[in-house]
């Protein structure tokens, strides 16, 4: 278990809930981008891998978290496009 990668992934998991916060109030996409987050989400899942097949270590529920906040960015960049639609 390294102390560096669960300071990268405990700083990465402090962003996400801001970029939440904004998506889901603004009901915008303004500033976000798709690819990103999906490239993002890439990492995560690499991550996860890594975890589970070699080294498998608390640090897999770190990297399941961070996961999990950027695909609720996902669901709700989805939302905010079917509300720029003015489907719901």
């Amino acid at each position: 278990m390294s102390v560096f990668e669960i300071i990268m992934l405990l700083s990465f998991a402090s962003a996400w809930p801001f970029s939440i916060y904004k998506s889901y109030t603004s009901r915008q996409n303004a500033g976000k981008s798709l690819l990103f987050m999906y490239v993002v989400e890439l990492g995560y899942v690499a991550g996860l891998f890594h975890k589970y097949f070699y080294n498998m270590d608390g640090v897999f529920y770190l990297y399941l978290f961070n996961f999990l906040l950027v695909l609720v960015d996902i669901c709700l960049y989805y939302r905010n496009l079917l509300i720029a639609k003015k489907i719901i």
